[in-house]
């Protein structure tokens, strides 16, 4: 995520809490908040994709390819 979209996010923030928001700029928000937390759920997702866990028998097993694929 590029630092001058959470700069304006946070600019944004400001502004509501000071003077409040137009409707234009509430519907600029939304729409970087939602790409905000797309990038962070994507960004979690490949951290978990990638963890590896030893089993007892002592092969290791990558979670991400055991549950990465699978859909909720």
């Amino acid at each position: 995520m590029d630092q001058s979209v959470l700069d304006r996010i946070n600019a944004l923030y400001h502004k509501s809490q000071q003077e409040g928001l137009t409707d234009a700029e509430k519907q600029e928000q939304a729409r970087l908040r939602k790409q905000y937390v797309a990038a962070v759920m994507s960004n979690f997702e490949s951290q978990l994709n990638n963890i590896d866990i030893q089993n007892e028998d002592g092969s290791i097993e990558n979670l991400g390819e055991k549950y990465g694929q699978k859909k909720h």
